[in-house]
């Protein structure tokens, strides 16, 4: 296969990106009980996880899409489904901190509340309003 550029990675990259945020769009558009938005988001974490493996830069979408299957989990009324997906997002987000970090802790806070985990949804929920109050600029 010849190169065209010194870019051909990146590239590959973007059009991978791409293909996860689609996946992330179609799944949003589609009903909570439809077999196409679990295969979605399914999907979308798969890719996105291929990409964080081999570009770190990506694990911000890995996050994304591990909120995008927790949030579909909770909406299905399957909160113990969603809690692997939810802890794993904020221990993504978590290094990098910001607003990442504040929406995930939310999710994983939304999870906790459905799993009548009362005291560690409001542990989540206050973590996360620090983070946002010592980080105004997210």
């Amino acid at each position: 296969m010849a190169r065209n550029g010194s870019d051909d990675t990146t590239r590959r990259d973007t059009l991978e990106v791409d293909a996860v945020e689609g996946l992330l769009a179609y799944a949003q558009s589609r009903s909570r009980w439809s077999p196409a938005a679990a295969g979605s988001v399914r999907e979308a974490v798969e890719r996105s996880r291929a990409l964080a493996a081999v570009d770190p830069a990506h694990t911000p979408l890995l996050a994304r899409s591990l909120r995008a299957a927790a949030g579909l989990m909770l909406r299905r009324g399957r909160p113990g489904e969603a809690l692997t997906a939810a802890q794993e997002a904020v221990a993504l987000a978590r290094p990098a901190g910001g607003a990442a970090l504040v929406i995930s802790l939310g999710c994983l806070s939304e999870v906790y509340r459905a799993l009548r985990r009362y005291e560690d949804a409001a542990a989540a929920r206050e973590e996360a309003d620090t983070t946002a109050r010592s980080d105004p600029g997210d």
